[in-house]
């Protein structure tokens, strides 16, 4: 319990998993993953990064349009350890102008502890339970499968990322989830 001021996981009293993704919108993968998640009528909820949103602005309101919702990921996608509290807060800020949200998750989930305090008197900082790995070159997209069926319990925040880093195993794994998670008599719900 480092962080106090985070959420890792939902209280659930149903089966019900949070499915997220982080560091679009990109062109290249972000409208695979929103047309999936129509095809299986499924919400999400997109943490996004604010130079992402800028390039990408139709992309972002498409997000919107479908019944997504949006967190902030800084503008760069920085991560909180390498600065000071008055400079990452500035990041942060500049993203909330363009993605206007309370949810607030963190790259690599790395902040200092004064980071967080300040962060929580205006966000809801979410963190995950079940991180992917999708992004990894040393893993397959099998692998990544694998990942979600062995961490996935009620109530699970579950990370995967519309990126170019990891639109390989994202590609292979996201519907392979999704189908189990449904056999498994999952519901997804939104942040």
């Amino acid at each position: 319990m480092l962080y106090p001021e985070t959420i890792w996981r939902q209280p659930a009293k149903d089966k019900t998993v949070y499915l997220t993704f982080d560091d679009g919108p990109v062109p290249e993968i972000t409208p695979w993953v929103l047309n999936l998640l129509d095809y299986y009528q499924i919400k999400a909820t997109f943490f996004c990064v604010g130079e992402n949103v800028a390039r990408n602005e139709s992309l972002y309101e498409e997000i919107l349009k479908r019944g997504h919702h949006t967190g902030n990921h800084t503008m760069n996608h920085i991560q909180g350890i390498k600065y000071n509290t008055r400079n990452y807060m500035r990041n942060v800020e500049a993203a909330n102008h363009l993605i206007n949200s309370v949810l607030f998750r963190p790259p690599h989930g790395h902040l200092r502890l004064a980071q967080a305090r300040k962060l929580r008197n205006k966000y809801k900082i979410i963190m995950w339970d079940v991180v992917t790995r999708d992004y990894s070159k040393k893993l397959s997209g099998e692998k990544v499968f694998d990942n979600v069926k062995k961490y996935t319990r009620n109530g699970s925040i579950i990370v995967f990322h519309d990126s170019l880093k990891g639109e390989k195993n994202l590609r292979y794994a996201l519907p392979k989830s999704i189908e189990w998670l449904k056999k498994e008599n999952y519901s997804f719900a939104l942040l």
